[in-house]
């Protein structure tokens, strides 16, 4: 593992992955797949201009500032991907073709057009591997020691997609587990801050849920994907307004699980 890693990710570049927190003792784990937009040193820019690496396609921007200020409220272990999702997508599994996408949106991605398999293991192996690894790691460390897991991952999205403007706010999304999701949505429902929807902009037909389904459903965890509209997170005060009243609804949702 050791010597793939190294034949993608450099003496720089550091690890795969990050965990913040991992003694918490709340019970929710929050995952960001699309934390980041760096990118290996070793592919340079993957032929994208500047423009294109700070846009949505690259990462999910302000996605890993709300969930570290939820990981900070819910005392809450935080799992993030190190590196952009143009690399690898850890949100999907290998053999999509969206784990590597030669094209996203109305952006062409030169660096991943016409990747050999070889090339294609050798990421799933330095990245994709690695950082469900340790979730996984996570999960049995906590359940170990008897401590409950419920599984959060955190995703923004862009108000406008392919010339057409997004009025959802707040998706909460859900594979076949709607439980948490089902409170949430009740929760959120005579809400005047956001327009929150159920898988929406996107649902598990979009193969969106990927980690929802290797990590949680198999375990039988509680689990909900939150997709934020990026605008309404651009600074530090929308980044606190949203993952405050994220936190709330996740508070009530999982006390009136408990009740």
């Amino acid at each position: 593992m050791m010597l793939v890693q190294s034949e993608v990710l450099g003496e720089m570049d550091g690890e795969p992955v990050a965990v913040e927190n991992p003694n918490g003792r709340g019970e929710v784990v929050l995952i960001c797949e699309h934390a980041s937009q760096r990118l290996p040193q070793r592919y340079g820019n993957l032929g994208l201009s500047d423009e294109a690496l700070s846009s949505h396609i690259a990462w999910d921007p302000g996605a890993l500032a709300v969930a570290r200020r939820m990981s900070k409220s819910l005392d809450g272990t935080l799992v993030y991907q190190r590196f952009s999702r143009l690399i690898y997508d850890c949100n999907r599994p290998p053999e999509s073709p969206a784990a590597m996408p030669s094209v996203s949106e109305v952006f062409r991605i030169p660096g991943n057009e016409n990747l050999t398999e070889d090339e294609r293991s050798r990421r799933t192996a330095a990245l994709y591997m690695p950082f469900h690894g340790r979730i996984r790691e996570e999960i049995a460390a906590r359940r170990e020691r008897g401590q409950p897991t419920v599984l959060v991952t955190i995703h923004s999205f862009t108000p406008v997609y392919f010339g057409r403007e997004r009025s959802v706010e707040i998706g909460i999304l859900h594979d076949t587990d709607s439980r948490l999701a089902d409170r949430m949505l009740k929760a959120a429902s005579d809400t005047h801050l956001y327009r929150v929807e159920r898988n929406e902009p996107y649902g598990p037909a979009d193969g969106v849920t990927h980690t929802l389904e290797v990590q949680a459903l198999p375990a039988g965890l509680l689990n909900v994907m939150i997709e934020i509209r990026n605008d309404l997170i651009a600074d530090e005060i929308g980044q606190g307004v949203t993952a405050d009243f994220l936190t709330g609804l996740l508070r009530e949702s999982l006390a009136d699980i408990q009740e």
